[in-house]
């Protein structure tokens, strides 16, 4: 059986940085360390930190006062910022910074008296986050439908902006259907839809042309996860989503020459191996990677944590 991988594939550095600032912040402030929401939609990756202390919490009134509370990768609104000081918990925003630019651009839309409309998920963490960082009303749409059911005060100032998870071909049709209903709307330049986003789902599109069975390793709760395989079957091969790579269904690999693996963008590259590990018990394995886009994108820590990290090698010194 040939195995091919998909690249890019897994963590983004978005993920990446999420998850090294709550590792940072174990190391400067001591256990137990609380993250409001799973810092990432990965069981694995949350489990690793709980063993390590870190307690996950959906609402800050969980959380004991002064304590240390890092804000997941997903970002969150203006409220929680607002609760988290009058607590006197201690916050360090994980917040991935391509999150952070769509709340700017939501915020300086509004401060120009324009409304705003959010194409994104209901109820996904990202988009609560977003849609409690713009004041004034926010249109949260989803598809067509949505579009159709806007009712906008001012046709002349309205504006768009976009649930990072998404790709250019995922917004494609409802950014045309508002720019339809709306000719003067206004929105991002398609440059600041999220890097990682597009570039697992164009990698996916190119391996559906190679196998004839795409296998997404990713957890249930994870929009991009889940997105690349619905891409995988909208290529035309039959794609699944494999959350636990013990638990492959032997029916999915039957008459399959050739699988591609893919993972989502907060799956670490050991589940991708580990997926590996569970095939050879089927057949023997012929594994390669597909060429593509090789990224070398980093953001930088949170400037508290750095300044905590500063204070604490200028003491030891």
């Amino acid at each position: 059986m040939r195995i091919i991988l998909a690249q890019p594939r897994g963590f983004c550095a978005g993920v990446d940085r999420a998850i090294t600032i709550v590792e940072k912040a174990l190391e400067q402030y001591q256990p137990p360390i609380y993250v409001r929401h799973e810092i990432v939609h990965n069981r694995q990756v949350v489990d690793n930190l709980k063993s390590k202390g870190v307690k996950f919490v959906e609402k800050i009134e969980l959380i004991p006062d002064e304590s240390i509370v890092v804000f997941s990768a997903h970002g969150v609104s203006q409220k929680v910022e607002q609760d988290t000081l009058e607590r006197g918990l201690q916050p360090i925003d994980a917040t991935c910074p391509l999150v952070s630019k769509v709340h700017l651009e939501g915020q300086r839309y509004a401060a120009k008296g324009f409304e705003v409309v959010l194409i994104g998920h209901e109820n996904h963490p990202e988009v609560e986050g977003t849609l409690g960082q713009i004041p004034g009303p926010v249109f949260l749409v989803s598809d067509l439908k949505d579009v159709a059911a806007l009712k906008i005060r001012d046709p002349e100032k309205v504006a768009y902006i976009t649930q990072t998870t998404l790709s250019v071909d995922d917004t494609r049709d409802v950014i045309a259907a508002l720019r339809q209903r709306f000719p003067k709307i206004t929105g991002p330049d398609v440059r600041d839809i999220c890097y990682a986003t597009q570039n697992r789902q164009a990698a996916v599109r190119k391996l559906a042309t190679l196998v004839d069975l795409i296998l997404v390793v990713g957890a249930d709760n994870s929009s991009n996860s889940n997105r690349l395989c619905e891409v995988g079957i909208g290529s035309g091969v039959p794609s699944h989503l494999v959350e636990d790579p013990a638990k492959v269904d032997p029916e999915w690999l039957h008459g399959r020459e050739t699988i591609g693996i893919t993972a989502g963008a907060s799956t670490p590259e050991e589940l991708v191996q580990d997926l590996i590990e569970s095939l050879r018990e089927f057949a023997d394995l012929e594994v390669s990677t597909m060429d593509g886009i090789e990224e070398n994108v980093h953001f930088g820590l949170p400037a508290s944590l750095q300044e905590a990290e500063a204070a604490t090698e200028s003491e030891s010194v």
